[in-house]
């Protein structure tokens, strides 16, 4: 299937991290111009998204680099094996993992979003975590229900606009994904997994999809609504 992304240009805010070089890889595959981004950036730009700044430079000198710019693919968090299970109602950790995964997709996106609306076209992609639906470790919770909620406020606020906004919810993400699924517990998935979904999300033809939240692998079992 022809995604239609030939000479898009898409930017991947975390573009080189397990996710995120999944879905540079997929998107030019299908032949958009895509733009990694990263504080330290082997290729791309770079750029710090704990920044202000940063990020409006960034995507700046994406469009004057290219003269446009149409999706943007947030996947810069930390891997939730690096928070310490010890601290998983700490507060400080708590807050300091909403501005790593959460405030980094906000401030990205409040960046693009005027640009996107102002040329009556744009994507945008978050990626979020299946571990917003499950209880027992209130930092990874929390960290990605606050992406999730914060994605469905933008794309209420474009709605009609041209712009769409949408979170991708992985579990485990890792190259070797178990088959085996235990109940409470999302199913685990390979990093060109999302990647699939994601390329079809910034594509045109995912139309008027916007405000949604999608599992990768298989949605949390034994839970019939989220």
């Amino acid at each position: 299937m022809d995604l239609q992304l030939e000479e898009r240009v898409i930017l991947v805010v975390g573009g080189h991290g397990l996710v995120g070089s999944a879905v540079v890889a997929r998107l030019r595959a299908e032949g958009a111009i895509v733009v990694p981004a990263s504080r330290h950036a082997p290729d791309g730009i770079r750029m710090d998204a704990a920044d202000d700044a940063s990020v409006t430079a960034g995507i700046a000198q994406v469009i004057a680099d290219h003269e446009r710019l149409d999706g943007v693919v947030v996947a810069a968090a930390p891997s939730a094996r690096t928070l310490d299970p010890d601290r998983n109602s700490d507060p400080e950790q708590v807050v300091d993992a909403i501005e790593g995964k959460a405030m980094t997709f906000l401030r990205v996106a409040n960046a693009a979003i005027p640009y996107l609306v102002e040329r009556g076209y744009g994507r945008v992609v978050g990626v979020s975590g299946q571990g917003a639906f499950v209880t027992g470790n209130i930092t990874g919770s929390v960290r990605n229900a606050a992406l999730i909620v914060i994605a469905k406020n933008l794309a209420d606020k474009v709605a009609g606009t041209g712009v769409t906004v949408n979170a991708v919810n992985p579990g485990i993400v890792t190259p070797t994904p178990q088959t085996d699924i235990p109940v409470g517990i999302g199913g685990q998935s390979r990093p060109s997994d999302s990647a699939d979904l994601i390329a079809f999300l910034v594509s045109p033809l995912a139309g008027a999809i916007s405000g949604e939240s999608i599992a990768v692998g298989h949605r949390v079992r034994g839970v019939a609504n989220l």
